[in-house]
């Protein structure tokens, strides 16, 4: 037994006089946190992290938050060393996956407005005599943290671009603008990454997650984030009937009268500054680390800002900055980052397969094609040997989580991605009907059945081609093998 899980039973028997039945690691987020669910009288979340001043900040935001009635989880027990605590758990359903689910309907427009409230209650509320020494960073997000933002959005996707500009003139441009969105009417609690992901749902009520990395700052960063979330795609007119909303509620909350033109002119401010950080984020992660998901978002990411540069007003005039983004969100700049899409004349199919190099070797071309590529997933941990996952396999979400979240296999298939995708498109430019690519393990049951699902999916998603996918060890099993 880890002493990660140690810790956590004993903390749960101080916590609630029981021992828990089960202790069960649930899939890791983006950061460093590990999180366990578990199981007795009181179902609960264990968290495991490190970075001790991450938990204390978490901790003393939570129990703060808690006495001003804000949808925060309980904390129950923290160890001595502060590196594991139990906290409230609501579940598994975000915001997020509400409306993957149920689409744009009033069930999902009203877990929207719940929201919005809940976190104008926190952002105000929860501001008085709130400690802001509590704070990870800085205290305050102002005109340096915006600046910051502008200069990673300019160095890591806007420089790649190569539009010549006028440096000290667009300097002077982040400038203004900064010193412009650190000058409003509210400032209170800003939660920093208020997206829909973070907004829990369980029994028909909201709750939230993830706020650790909040500081004092202007409320309408927050909405922006929320409303203009790019996975979450919502139609304008929810943006616009939301935001009326969320004025409302801070209003309310705050028995304050609210200038709306300003308070709208600010809050497209902050919705520019949130557009710019996922470019650069994505400019970051798939232009300098090359990671395929990412450059797919490129087109998405850039006819968002078009969109909003030709409806939406600052509020503020920044000429060097506007001419820039109005040439970046021309169609040939967004064209550069959108892969070839197969239409019905594309002739091309991708065959992918997974196999066995202990019993069945390497498959054979079946098409007059030849060639095509073999990769050898038996670098990668395998989760045969764990005598859980002996009866899975790699289409079973406990064996999916085991190789995205302990093993190498991420980076693994992205520099496979980055090795097909010039394949495919030269093949399918060129009218070629047949690839071959197959990936083989020990047994062809975990590693090159998960890899080769994961390939099918990245190249439909991208291009839209036709896919063959045969897992050959698991055909005798009665897997049914899929054409897309």
């Amino acid at each position: 037994m880890s002493q990660a899980i140690e810790q956590i039973e004993l903390l749960y028997k101080e916590a609630f006089g029981e021992t828990p039945t089960s202790i069960e690691k649930i899939p890791q987020s983006g950061s460093d946190r590990v999180y366990y669910r578990v199981q007795g009288p009181t179902v609960c979340i264990a968290t495991a992290n490190k970075n001790i001043k991450e938990n204390q900040t978490f901790i003393k935001f939570s129990r703060h938050f808690k006495k001003s009635d804000c949808p925060v989880p309980v904390i129950y027990q923290v160890s001595a060393d502060e590196r594991i605590y139990l906290q409230q758990d609501f579940g598994d359903v975000s915001l997020l996956n509400e409306l993957e689910q149920h689409g744009y309907n009033d069930h999902v427009y009203g877990l929207f407005q719940q929201s919005l409230q809940q976190l104008a209650h926190m952002q105000i509320k929860g501001h008085e005599d709130f400690n802001y020494d509590w704070c990870i960073t800085s205290r305050e997000f102002g005109r340096q943290a915006i600046l910051s933002d502008l200069l990673y959005f300019r160095y890591y996707f806007f420089d790649t671009l190569k539009i010549p500009y006028d440096k000290e003139k667009l300097q002077d441009d982040f400038e203004d603008l900064s010193i412009y969105l650190t000058r409003v009417d509210h400032k209170y609690f800003m939660f920093r990454d208020f997206q829909s992901r973070n907004v829990m749902v369980k029994d028909g009520k909201v709750h939230f997650i993830d706020y650790q990395g909040g500081m004092k700052g202007a409320v309408q960063y927050d909405v922006a984030s929320l409303l203009w979330q790019a996975k979450a795609e919502l139609p304008d007119e929810w943006k616009t009937s939301l935001l009326e909303f969320y004025m409302d509620c801070v209003a309310d909350v705050s028995q304050k009268e609210i200038d709306r033109t300003r308070f709208v002119s600010q809050y497209n401010g902050y919705v520019l500054i949130r557009l710019l950080q996922v470019l650069g984020a994505y400019g970051f992660r798939g232009l300098f680390e090359r990671k395929a998901h990412f450059l797919t978002s490129i087109p998405l990411a850039l006819r968002n800002l078009r969109w909003f540069l030709t409806n939406k007003r600052v509020g503020i005039v920044l000429p060097e900055f506007e001419r820039l983004l109005g040439l970046m969100v021309e169609d040939a700049i967004i064209q550069r980052f959108e892969p070839p899409k197969a239409t019905d004349d594309t002739a091309l199919v991708v065959r992918i397969s997974s196999f066995s190099y202990k019993s069945t070797g390497i498959p054979a071309d079946e098409t007059d094609n030849g060639g095509g590529f073999v990769f050898d997933c038996r670098g990668i941990l395998n989760p045969g040997r764990i005598q859980e996952f002996k009866t899975q396999t790699g289409r079973d979400k406990a064996v999916k989580d085991f190789l995205e979240q302990q093993t190498k296999m991420p980076q693994f298939l992205n520099s496979v991605y980055n090795i097909i995708d010039i394949a495919v498109e030269d093949y399918m430019q060129r009218g070629f009907a047949n690839l071959q690519v197959n990936f083989g393990c020990t047994g062809g049951q975990h590693r090159s059945v998960y890899a080769a699902d994961a390939l099918a999916r990245h190249l439909k998603n991208k291009y839209g081609v036709k896919i063959d996918l045969k897992h050959i060890v698991q055909e005798a099993k009665n897997w049914v093998n899929e054409t897309y």
